[in-house]
């Protein structure tokens, strides 16, 4: 009999348990996720912004839509898991940003022929050395030292080596074309080999040598809910909507982008490291995160797969788009961008060669990615 008390107890923790009401319980997503790809689709209709307001207001929800985008990919990313997570957000990431290149090239504005050669460059910087270093500065900060397993590491920087050599820096050394540029037999190479590499690593990640980008002490899951089925299949049809609302935003807003780097001195280059920076801020601060959470080998696979997925994917789409409209694609670097992707890849190389990190190691990258920053502007 005494029991019986104890009997009735049993179910009221679960019916306490019960998820608190929400506006969307079915899909578990957060309601600005969902309302975000809507609006911004809705806003197309008010057409090419003809002043600064309304550029202003697309260009906001331009944004937003690419936060709701890299929301709903980490959504995808919980539920498949690590590593598949974070290529998952490089991708996604990646498909946005040469989604901005291709639409701003296509605008035949003049400093179409130099865009993707700008934005390469100042996505490399920005991962390797502002992501990078901002992890390791977070992360050591916190934690002193943080560990991570090096031969992923190792691979994805033999290959981001490898991409932005043969890319970025090999075509003013070539005899076809004059100047910093690639013939189109060349171009076609370039893009068959970055697609080759970057399909090489997706391998390696996910099939091959998954093992090799997983930390033993890091646990994917425990930092977050489980994701459900039903929540990750909302989110996939989200994202599909946010990154065609991204891509035609970008259409509309490319003019504006190009006339107000014009219309304050800036260089040129200014344009590809502001699609740069859009693009890979919400990527940046989920590594900042991770990194924080002591979770550095989440940041550096972000880091890394992202400046690999962005020439790797990049360069076949903006190759295929020269080709057809018959730009002329000048990709080799100047000499100053020569020996700053140099030192980047020479200092990565030895700060990420140890398989721990400190401070020490991110604030020589961000002195890095300063550097780079005040020579664009400076040169």
């Amino acid at each position: 009999m005494n029991q019986t008390p104890e009997t009735t107890e049993a179910p009221a923790p679960t019916h306490d348990a019960a998820p608190a009401p929400a506006r969307f319980p079915r899909f578990g997503l957060a309601p600005w996720s969902i309302a975000v790809p809507i609006l911004a689709l809705l806003a197309l209709a008010l057409g090419k912004p003809g002043g600064v307001g309304p550029a202003l207001v697309l260009a906001l929800v331009l944004g937003a839509a690419i936060v709701s985008a890299v929301y709903h990919a980490e959504v995808l990313a919980h539920y498949l898991g690590e590593p598949f997570g974070t290529l998952l957000l490089a991708f996604a990431v990646t498909v946005i940003e040469t989604s901005l290149i291709v639409s701003i090239m296509l605008s035949e504005d003049g400093g179409a022929q130099t865009l993707a050669r700008d934005t390469l460059i100042a996505a490399i910087m920005i991962t390797i050395n502002g992501i990078v270093g901002a992890c390791l500065l977070a992360g050591g900060g916190r934690h002193h030292e943080q560990s991570y397993t090096q031969s992923g590491v190792t691979h994805g920087l033999s290959m981001l080596a490898t991409l932005s050599v043969v890319t970025l820096a090999l075509p003013n050394f070539t005899t076809s074309e004059s100047g910093a540029f690639y013939s189109n037999v060349q171009l076609a190479f370039v893009a068959v080999i970055s697609l080759i590499i970057y399909g090489t690593f997706v391998v390696a990640q996910t099939v091959r040598h998954r093992d090799h980008f997983l930390h033993p002490e890091e646990n994917d899951h425990a930092h977050k809910a489980p994701v459900q089925k039903v929540q990750a299949v909302a989110a996939a049809a989200l994202l599909l909507v946010a990154l065609i609302a991204v891509v035609l935003l970008a259409k509309t807003l490319s003019p504006s982008i190009e006339a107000g780097v014009a219309a304050v001195g800036a260089p040129q280059a200014m344009v590809g490291i502001i699609i740069a920076a859009l693009v890979l801020a919400p990527e940046g601060f989920a590594a900042v995160r991770a990194a924080r959470a002591n979770r550095v080998q989440t940041s550096l696979n972000l880091a890394i797969g992202s400046a690999l997925a962005t020439i790797g994917l990049t360069i076949p789409a903006v190759v295929l788009t020269a080709l057809a409209t018959g730009l002329d694609l000048e990709l080799g670097l100047s000499m100053q961008g020569v020996v700053l992707l140099g030192l980047t890849l020479l200092v990565a190389s030895m700060t990420l060669g140890t398989g721990r990190t400190t401070v020490v190691q991110g604030t020589i990258h961000l002195v890095i990615f300063a550097t780079y920053l005040f020579t664009t502007l400076v040169p």
